[in-house]
C-alpha cells in the first residue's frame, strides 16, 4: 500500500509539474480553476454554450451548469469576461419580452430550471425587466410541477411519479434563491421536504448510498416491486444530488428546522461515497459500488462533483476538516487519470459518460449493461463544470491555510481623539484596531487574525514604501474639520499611490459615511481614481431601537451574503459607479457596496463602517441579524482574492 501511495504522489507531481512547465504563459493565473475556465472559454467563442462534443444549441442544464460555474469564477477572481460570457450566452435566448428561446413551460422538464441561476446573476445587475420575467416563468413552472402523491416533484411530465437524483440540483438551488431573494419563505419547507423525500426513498440502508431514482408507482421495469427504487448507484446522480445539498445550503435560513437534517445527510452521503472510492487512483467508477467488474470504468463527471461538493461542505462548516484531504487526493486523481493539455496549449476533461437516463425510447432498463455501455466524452460540461468549481472550492481552501497576509488600517486620514472617561486620558478611537468599544474596529481585527493575517495601522501618509508589503489596506470615514482639529485630507498624490498599489495587486477596502458625518470632498479624489463617487446622502436612518428599519434582507448571492438572511446598516451614503455588474448591495436601486478588480488587485467600497464593534455581532443587534456571519464570509473573500492576486 505504501508503495502504491508513493508511485501516485510521483505519479502526480511529475504531470502537474509538467503541464504547468508547458502553460503558464497561456493563462492570466497559475491556478488551476482559471487555467480550467479559460481553456472553456477559448473553447468558446461568442459565448456559446455548445461545441463539437456538445451540440444542442438549446436552452438547458449543461448550459446551466457552465455559466454557474462561470458566476462562481467572477466573484472568486474578479474578472469581467465571466460575466460579458454569461450575458452575452443568455442574451442568445431571453428576448425583449422575457420570452426564453427553445423553452416550453407546458414540457414541465425540471432540467430546464437549471440556467435560472445564471438569470438570476444578470437580473440582478442590471435590473432588467427581461429577466425577472424570465425567472418569473420559470418560477412558475416549478410549483406547477407535477407531483407525487408524496409531494416530490416528477423528474419530467414525460416520467410521471419519478424522482431521480438528478433533479435536486435542477430545481432546488434556483427555488431557494428565489424564495430568499423574493421573500417567500413558506416554500422553504417544500424545498427540504424535496430533498429529504427522495434520500428516504432512494437510500440503501447497507451502503448508505443513493439508488438513482424511484418511481412512486411502481410501474416502470426498472422500478423494484415493492420499494419503487431503481437498481443500481449510478456516480453522477449522487454527484448531482451532493452538489444540490451544498448550493440550497447557500440560501436556506439558519434558523430552519430541517437546515441540520440537509447537513447531516451531506456527512453521511460524504462517508459512505469514500469508502466506494477507487483506492488506487482516488477517483469514482460509473456504477460506484462495483469497482472490479468487467466494463466498469473510471468516471470523471461523477469524481468532480464529489469534490467540489466535499471541498464546498469542509470551506462552509458542514463536513469536518479532515474530508479536505481526501477532495485533495481525488482532485489530484482527477488531474492524472482524466485532464489532458492538448495541442493547443489548453486543457481537456477525458472521460464523462455522455448521458444516462431511465426509462424513455429506446428503453433504458437501468441494469449494469445499461449503464457501462453509456459512452464517455471529451470536455462534456456535466464534467467540466464541476472540475472549474472543484478546483475553486480547493484554492478557497489552499488561501486560507497558507494565508499570512499584512492587513493595514488607515489611522491617518482617519485620526480621532477622546478623553477617556475612566482615566482621563487622551486616546485615539473610532474605527482602528485598538478599539475594543462600540465604535471600534477590533472585532473586524480579531476575523483577519482568526484565518492567520497579520493586522497593524498606518499612522503616517500612504507611500510606496510604506505599503510594498502590505496585502490589505483599509481606509474608514475620513475625518472632518468637525471631527478633527487639523484633520489629514486624502490628496491626489496620494490616491495615485495608493492606485498604483493596486493595480499591483493590492486590496483597498474604502468605507465611507454618511452626509455630515464623512470628508467626501476628499475621498472623492481616491474614488474618482477608481472610477466612482460617494454620494453624500443619508439613507435607512433609524430611531433608537427600531433596528428593522436598518435592516437589508432578500439578500443578493454573493460570497459576502452566502448563508446570510439578515443584515444591518444604518445612516449610509450611496455610490454613483459605471459598472454594473461590480454592485453587490443595493438601496433603492443605489449601488451601496461595490466590487472592482483593478489591475492585479482589487477594491471594496461601502457607503458606511459597517461592522464597526456596535453592529459586527450582536451585544445589540437582535439575534436574526447577521452582520458578523457577513463580516466573516467577507474577511474570506478577502484572502482568497488575495491568494488569486499572487497566483
Amino acid at each position: 500500500m505504501y508503495k502504491n501511495m508513493i508511485r501516485i504522489i510521483f505519479g502526480v507531481l511529475f504531470i502537474t509539474g509538467l503541464i504547468n512547465c508547458q502553460s503558464n504563459e497561456k493563462f492570466t493565473r497559475d491556478l488551476w480553476s482559471v487555467k480550467f475556465a479559460e481553456s472553456f472559454l477559448a473553447r468558446h467563442p461568442g459565448a456559446v454554450t455548445y461545441d463539437e462534443y456538445m451540440t444542442k444549441n438549446d436552452w438547458n442544464y449543461e448550459q446551466g451548469l457552465m455559466l454557474e460555474s462561470l458566476r462562481e469564477m467572477y466573484f472568486y477572481t474578479g474578472d469581467k469576461k465571466y460575466y460579458q460570457f454569461i450575458k452575452e450566452n443568455l442574451e442568445q435566448y431571453i428576448n425583449e419580452e422575457g420570452s426564453i428561446r427553445t423553452y416550453k413551460l407546458s414540457d414541465y422538464n425540471i432540467d430546464k430550471i437549471k440556467p435560472a441561476g445564471a438569470v438570476f446573476f444578470i437580473y440582478q445587475v442590471t435590473g432588467d425587466k427581461k429577466y425577472k420575467i424570465a425567472l418569473d416563468t420559470l418560477y412558475k413552472q416549478l410549483i406547477s410541477m407535477p407531483r407525487t402523491k408524496s409531494g416530490g416533484f416528477w423528474h419530467k411530465k414525460i416520467y410521471p411519479y419519478q424522482m431521480w437524483l438528478d433533479g435536486l440540483y435542477m430545481g432546488q438551488p434556483f427555488y431557494a434563491e428565489y424564495s430568499k431573494v423574493f421573500n417567500l419563505p413558506e416554500n422553504f419547507d417544500d424545498i427540504t421536504h424535496q430533498i429529504k423525500l427522495v434520500y428516504e426513498k432512494t437510500l440503501d440502508e447497507k451502503t448508505g448510498l443513493l439508488y438513482h431514482a424511484w418511481d412512486e408507482s411502481r410501474q416502470q421495469k426498472w422500478a423494484d416491486p415493492g420499494t419503487g427504487k431503481s437498481p443500481h448507484f449510478w456516480g453522477r446522480a449522487i454527484g448531482w444530488y451532493m452538489m444540490a445539498l451544498v448550493d440550497v445550503l447557500d440560501f436556506l435560513p439558519q434558523t430552519h428546522p430541517d437546515r441540520q437534517s440537509i447537513i447531516n445527510i451531506l456527512n453521511k452521503e460524504t462517508e459512505a461515497l469514500l469508502k466506494v472510492r477507487d483506492s488506487s487512483t482516488y477517483v469514482w467508477y460509473q456504477v460506484l459500488d462495483m469497482g472490479g467488474r468487467e466494463g466498469n470504468y473510471l468516471e470523471a463527471s461523477a469524481s468532480c462533483m464529489f469534490v467540489y461538493a466535499i471541498a464546498k461542505g469542509v470551506n462552509n462548516g458542514y463536513l469536518p476538516e479532515k474530508y479536505l484531504a481526501e477532495a485533495q487526493k481525488s482532485f489530484e486523481g482527477i488531474l492524472k487519470q482524466f485532464v489532458k493539455l492538448n495541442d493547443d496549449g489548453y486543457f481537456d476533461l477525458y472521460g464523462t459518460c455522455r448521458g444516462a437516463g431511465l426509462g424513455g425510447k429506446p428503453y433504458r432498463d437501468g441494469s449494469y449493461k445499461y449503464y457501462i455501455s453509456e459512452s464517455t466524452r471529451i470536455n462534456d460540461f456535466k464534467g467540466y463544470g464541476p472540475l472549474i468549481m472543484a478546483a475553486m472550492e480547493l484554492e478557497k481552501a489552499e488561501a486560507l491555510k497558507k494565508n499570512r497576509s499584512k492587513v493595514v488600517l488607515d489611522n491617518y486620514f482617519n485620526n480621532e481623539f477622546r478623553k477617556n472617561k475612566k482615566t482621563g486620558q487622551i486616546e485615539p478611537f473610532h474605527y482602528i484596531w485598538e478599539d475594543t468599544t462600540d465604535s471600534g474596529y477590533s472585532e473586524f481585527g480579531q476575523l483577519f487574525k482568526k484565518y492567520g493575517s497579520n493586522i497593524t495601522e498606518l499612522k503616517e501618509a500612504p507611500t510606496r514604501e510604506n505599503l510594498e508589503n502590505s496585502d490589505v489596506y483599509i481606509i474608514v470615514d475620513p475625518d472632518t474639520e468637525k471631527e478633527t482639529e487639523k484633520p489629514n485630507f486624502i490628496q491626489l498624490k496620494h490616491a495615485e499611490t495608493i492606485y498604483k498599489w493596486v493595480e499591483d495587486g493590492g486590496i483597498l477596502l474604502l468605507l465611507a459615511n454618511d452626509m455630515g458625518n464623512c470628508d467626501f470632498e476628499h475621498l472623492n479624489i481616491l474614488a474618482n481614481k477608481f472610477g466612482f463617487s460617494f454620494n453624500e446622502v443619508s439613507l435607512n436612518r433609524v430611531d433608537g431601537k427600531k433596528y428593522d428599519m436598518g435592516a437589508f434582507i432578500n439578500l443578493p448571492f454573493n460570497p459576502i451574503f452566502a448563508g446570510v438572511d439578515k443584515i444591518y446598516m444604518k445612516e449610509i451614503s450611496t455610490i454613483t459607479n459605471q459598472e454594473p455588474f461590480e454592485t453587490l448591495l443595493k438601496k433603492e436601486d443605489q449601488a451601496v457596496i461595490i466590487f472592482k478588480k483593478v489591475g492585479k488587485g482589487y477594491l471594496f467600497a461601502i457607503g458606511d463602517p459597517w461592522i464597526y464593534n456596535e453592529y459586527i455581532d450582536n451585544r445589540r443587534l437582535p439575534e436574526d441579524f447577521q452582520n458578523y456571519k457577513a463580516a466573516e464570509n467577507w474577511v474570506k473573500w478577502i484572502l482568497q482574492l488575495n491568494y488569486v492576486s499572487e497566483n
